[in-house]
């Protein structure tokens, strides 16, 4: 289903972040490391992406990225890099709010692995009923009509070019007047 989501908007990163958080669970680390860092290219340099306007109740933020790419790295025994991206990631954490990442370099430190972060449970995307509503789809240009001939007298049905006319047969009758 990510990857459907993903082809639909190559864009929405944060379709790439819940689809590396399924390659952890699944043990596909090198997949998930290049999805977090698809999320994170994707988040364009801004500190997080508010996706309530979309339909989903969930704001992903740059340094939730980084902690989760550092827990990939984790698994892979990237511990350098790891460490290099929580450094990044304390970049990214707005001030005051560093006790989960310090706590996470200190696990790296000692080689323990990392839990990534995730959109919480029971989050799906729902949009607005004002955008739902206007899916239906709409008859614009109303119901075709097949018209042969403007001519009364003509009966011909069909298409082809014009035929030649013959005369009189196209002046109206007594009972058209």
């Amino acid at each position: 289903a990510f990857d459907d989501t993903i082809a639909k908007d190559s864009s929405l990163a944060v379709g790439f972040f819940q689809r590396g958080f399924v390659h952890l669970q699944l043990g596909r680390y090198e997949e998930a490391l290049s999805d977090y860092h698809m999320a994170f290219s994707h988040l364009r340099k801004n500190p997080f992406i508010d996706y309530k306007q979309l339909g989903l109740r969930h704001i992903l933020y740059a340094w939730e990225v980084l902690y989760s790419t550092a827990a990939a790295q984790c698994q892979l025994q990237q511990w350098q890099e790891a460490r290099v991206t929580l450094d990044k990631a304390i970049v990214w954490r707005p001030e005051g709010r560093t006790a989960i990442l310090d706590l996470a370099f200190q696990q790296v430190q000692n080689h323990l692995f990392l839990e990534p972060m995730r959109v919480p449970l029971g989050e799906f995307f729902r949009p607005r009923k004002k955008e739902v509503e206007q899916l239906d789809s709409k008859d614009f240009l109303g119901k075709p009509k097949v018209i042969s001939s403007i001519i009364p007298n003509d009966e011909y049905i069909g298409f082809e070019p014009l035929r030649p006319q013959k005369q009189g047969f196209y002046e109206p009758g007594a009972d058209a007047l």
